[in-house]
């Protein structure tokens, strides 16, 4: 094999990777549905927070949910309890279980991500 063809190859396997591991499960974080979620809904021992935009949150919300950007949740997830369970929304599920990998690498033991988002409900 010549250079570029193995060029061809890593590059292929590395796209291939990323796309494959933005699907994937976050360790630890537990995944439910927007049914789900509306079941939980108004429980005193959960927090329900909103990774989206402000403009995408002022747009639409779920009433109960606070509004914590992801851009902005490793520094402001001092404002949350690390003793109670920590359910993340955004709009289509991506952004919310980026912000489970950044909760649970900042030490959150009990996160949950909706599926689907904003989307699935």
């Amino acid at each position: 094999m010549d250079v570029k063809t193995i060029l061809n190859v890593i590059l292929i396997v590395l796209v291939s990777w990323f796309i494959i591991s933005r699907f994937l499960p976050v360790r630890g974080v537990k995944n439910i549905s927007g049914k789900d979620l509306k079941r939980m809904m108004g429980q005193k021992n959960k927090q329900f927070i909103d990774v989206r935009t402000v403009g995408e949150y002022r747009g639409n919300h779920m009433k109960g949910f606070q509004n914590i950007p992801l851009n902005e949740l490793a520094s402001k997830a001092n404002q949350l309890d690390k003793n109670k369970e920590v359910i993340v929304i955004c709009q289509s599920g991506m952004r919310s279980k980026q912000a489970a990998k950044v909760l649970k690498k900042l030490g959150f033991q009990h996160v949950i991500n909706v599926s689907g988002g904003m989307n699935g409900l």
